[in-house]
Formats: structure tokens, sequence, C-alpha cells
């Protein structure tokens, strides 16, 4: 029996012997094969593809599974390949389509943060400062016009002074001013008669603080003049060969007409960045609202020579904004408008239809807005950054991040998120630079006020018009007031953000915003989202105590 089952078994364990026979004899070949097509390049590709980690930002943010909104700290840019030092990385980026920075930061329209103080600033290390618009129009305009006549070789409108002021009144408006050296003139007023000039070298060695000016003061005959048909360059190389610190030019009457500094000789190689018009005078822009008023505010900047209008707005696409941008354009049709605020892709198609230059992008998450919270309406930053700047990219129109910035590496996301610019308030509030005087903490910290253009003390000096609600009896406050730490001078703390974002697009592996940008849309900028663990790690952490330098 046993026997019997054998030979029934045979013919299974000979198919069997049959198939591993062929298995063998066949697998060389397939060897032949895997190594041919480790050698096609689209299998290459492939392979290429196996070792990107992480996610490009299609994925992340037109995933079919993306339905959250992310903010800057919800992602993170993975690294690329270095080829090149920070020293080599450009980060020129758009602020408007004709407007280039060669520091990609604008200084926000807030009553806290930018006058003519911070936009001079601002223009001189690449970048560009908004005036704000808690202004009367007069008010607006001289803003606008110190920033214009700063640098621009001849000093149109002086602080004059009588020759009867004293030496102590001097001191006291040496000491509001901020200037060394003043034009003496007839009546103390710009287009009068000369009478000299008093510097701090003159009133250094001045025993007597009640002496007139006129006592102590270089006299006319003594000075070194100009004609008021000199021409700029002339006037450089009367300076410069008399070696002298001012250049009065005057009339044949001897009548005051402007005044050269050498101070201004020495910013051009300062400042080699600086945002210069044709004209070569710094680049401003200033806000306005939608009121109807704001159309003699429209004429009046323009008349002030400002390069760039911004229609500020914390819901853009609105009736109001429309017809404003649309009038602009219509009476000034060289002139830059930027749009906002938006967050979708239809709010931003409504705005360049009605012909835009830039879009400003931002609801609600300033670090003083109070926005989502009040009205429940707005967006996470980065989701509305890379939305908005890629459907602006294709009808060839630039984008502003604007709000939710505390960091240099926050603004190197909203660059690769396809922003051409970050705009800042309360990274900028507390520079020496921004509007009003410093206050001290109890424990002695050097702290200046910082609110909200929505706050109710921002709206009670006309900013109830960005939120729609200046014919309104009870105003409801989209922002709050309060204090921001000393962060010192503009000169050094933009400077440090510019370097910083050098650095974040190298170890990206970027040498451009441009080339950022391709990194961007081709895919090989890869993100990761981070969990909340992955958020603490990232910064300082398991520390008793620690001091921040921010550089040094």
């Amino acid at each position: 029996q046993f026997a019997r089952l054998r030979l029934q078994a045979l013919p299974f364990v000979i198919r069997k012997l049959r198939a591993m026979t062929v298995a063998r004899s066949r697998s060389p070949r397939k060897t032949d094969g895997a190594a041919k097509a480790a050698e096609n390049p689209a299998n290459g590709e492939t392979k290429e593809q196996e070792r990107l980690d992480g996610q490009s930002a299609l994925d992340i943010f037109e995933g079919k599974a993306s339905m959250t909104g992310y903010t800057y700290d919800d992602l993170i840019c993975l690294p690329g390949h270095i080829s090149f030092g920070v020293g080599d990385v450009e980060i020129h980026g758009n602020f408007t389509r004709k407007i280039w920075l060669k520091t990609p930061i604008v200084s926000s329209p807030m009553d806290t943060v930018t006058e003519a103080k911070m936009a001079i600033a601002m223009a001189l290390e690449g970048g560009i400062g908004v005036i704000h618009t808690n202004l009367t129009i007069d008010e607006q305009v001289r803003e606008v016009m110190k920033v214009k006549k700063f640098e621009c070789g001849f000093i149109m409108d002086p602080v004059c002074i009588g020759p009867t002021m004293t030496v102590a009144e001097l001191d006291q408006l040496r000491r509001s001013s901020g200037f060394s050296g003043y034009p003496v003139t007839e009546d103390g007023r710009m287009g009068s008669k000369l009478l000299g000039i008093v510097t701090k070298r003159d009133t250094d060695f001045a025993t007597d603080r009640s002496a007139s000016v006129s006592s102590i003061m270089t006299k006319a005959e003594h000075l070194v003049t100009a004609q008021e048909d000199i021409d700029l360059l002339s006037a450089n190389k009367i300076l410069k060969e008399s070696k002298k610190g001012k250049l009065p030019v005057v009339s044949q009457q001897m009548r005051l007409v402007a005044l050269m500094s050498r101070a201004d000789l020495q910013k051009n190689a300062d400042f080699p960045n600086a945002t210069k018009d044709e004209r070569k005078q710094l680049m401003v822009a200033a806000a306005i609202g939608t009121r109807p008023a704001d159309r003699d505010r429209v004429r009046a900047l323009v008349a002030a020579g400002v390069n760039a209008i911004v229609v500020d707005s914390s819901q853009g696409d609105s009736v109001f904004q429309h017809e404003m941008v649309r009038w602009i354009k219509s009476q000034y049709p060289d002139l830059e408008v930027i749009g906002g605020n938006v967050v979708t892709r239809r709010q931003a198609a409504h705005l360049i239809d009605c012909g835009v230059d830039a879009l400003r992008v931002g609801m609600g998450i300033g670090s003083i807005c109070t926005t989502q919270e009040v009205c429940a309406c707005g967006r996470a930053q980065a989701s509305a950054v890379y939305n908005v700047a890629k459907y602006a990219r294709a009808r060839g129109i630039p984008v502003i991040a604007d709000g939710g910035i505390s960091s240099p590496g926050h603004i190197v996301k909203a660059l690769c998120l396809g922003a051409g610019a970050a705009m800042c308030g309360s990274l900028l509030a507390g520079t020496e630079e921004t509007p009003g005087e410093y206050i001290y903490s109890e424990g002695g910290t050097r702290l200046k006020r910082y609110r909200g253009m929505g706050s109710i003390d921002a709206m009670k000096k006309g900013s109830d018009d960005r939120y729609f609600g200046s014919s309104t009896v009870l105003k409801v406050a989209q922002g709050v007031s309060g204090t921001v730490q000393d962060k010192g001078s503009v000169h050094r703390f933009v400077p440090y953000l510019a370097q910083g974002i050098r650095h974040g697009l190298q170890d990206i592996g970027a040498k451009s915003v441009h080339d950022l940008r391709e990194k961007l849309y081709s895919g090989d900028l890869r993100f990761e989202l981070r969990s909340a663990a992955a958020q603490r790690e990232g910064g300082v952490h398991d520390l008793h105590s620690f001091e921040r330098r921010l550089f040094g």
C-alpha cells in the first residue's frame, strides 16, 4: 500500500522539480534585465524621487486630503544642497510690479511703526516704509516730503534759527531735532537773508549759555557758499575741496535757498542698497482709506512725490476699494497701487481685475490683531500666502506677506511660499525709528508703545475706516494696545534680519529669491509639517535660563 502511494505522488514531484529547474534557468536573465533597467534614465529619475523627503507645497496646500489651514510655525523647510557661500545669496524681492527691493522687508502703515524717520531708515537699508494714514492730509504729505528730500543732495527745508535764539534754547532744539548745525537767518525762516551758521563746534566751548547764537556763529562773510543755479556734482566738489561740513546755497541777494551736508555724501557709501527712484531720491509709500475724501489725499500725496499708494483695509474685497483702485489707476496710471488685505484667490482676482500692482496678504494674524477672534473671519497665514501668491503669479502680480512675522525665519518661510516681500509691524516696533517715546517697566526694561490699527485708541484717531466703522457710534475693537521691548536702531536690526534671510536661503540651497520661487513651483523645495512637540524642539528648550542676543 505504501509503494502504491509513492507511485501516485511521483507525477506531482516530477512537475515540482521541472518548475524549479525552469526558475533557476530564468534567474540570470532577470538579473540582466534589472541591470539594464538601472541604466535607464527614467529609472534614475524614479530613484531620485525615492530620495526626496517631505512634501512639496502642492502636496500640502492642494492635496485632496488637505483641509487644514497652516501657519508659518506648522511648517519647516527641509535643507537642500549648498554649492555657494552666504555672501553669494541675493535676496532682492518685488514690492510691486515696478518697485524692487534689495532687502524684501516693508514697514507696516501703523501709527506706532511708520512715519518719516522709519521710512527713511527702511529705504536706506534696502526696504521701504509705508506712512500710516492716521494723520491729516497735510501731516501725511509732510512726512512723505521729509523722506523724498532726505539725501537727495540738496536739503530744501533745513531747520533755520533766528539770531536772537540763546545757546541754551539751541541746546534744547538740538536734543529734539537731532541736527548738529543750523543756518541762522534774519527771521529764522527758510528763504530769508543768511546771517551765518552755528555748529556744535561753536557751542561746545561757549561758557555763557544765555548768550545769543549771533555772538558765537560763523558769520556769512566767512562761509563757503554756492549760488542757487549750481548742480549737484559741482556742489559736491566744493564741499570736498573746502572740507566744510555744510554748504549753504544762496541767491544773489544772499537769501538761503538750500543747504548741503557732507554727511549726505557719506551716506551713499554707507547704504549701497538704498531704495531710490530715478531722481536718486529715497522711495516711500503711503497708506490711504477708501472714503471719497481720500481722493484728495491721493492728489496731495502724488504732488509730494509718493512712489506707491497702499489702499489700507482689513478686508480688501469691497466695492469701496474696487472703486478707489479703479479711480487711482484712471487718474494716475503710472502710480503703483497695492490692494488688500486679501487671503483667498477670489479676493485676489477681484482686485487684480481692478488694476492693482501688488497685493497685501493677511487677515487677523498680527500679534496685536483680534479680527479672527472677534469676527470669526480670516485665514492661517501660510495657507493664505501660498494660495494667493500662486494665483497672483499667474497674472504677473507680486504679493506682500503682511503679518504673523516674529523672526527672520518667518520671512524666509513667506518667501518660500511665494511672497515677494514681508510686511512687518511688531518685528520693527520698539526700534529707535518708530514714533513715540521710550518708557520703562517697573523692572527697568526699556519699552515702546505698540498698538493695532483696530484698537480703540487707534480707531479714535481715524483708523476705524480701515474696518468700515467710521460711521458707527459703537466701535468694535479688532486689535489691542500694548508695549514691546527696545530693539535698538533699524540700522542694526534690519541688517541682522537680512543676514538671517541669506543664511536661510543658503541652507535651502537657493541662491536667490528667484531660484527659491523656481524650486517652490517645481516641487524641489520640500516641506514637512511639524507636531506641537516638534515645534517646541525647534526652539530653545531644556535650559534653566538663557540670554538671547540677536546679533553681535
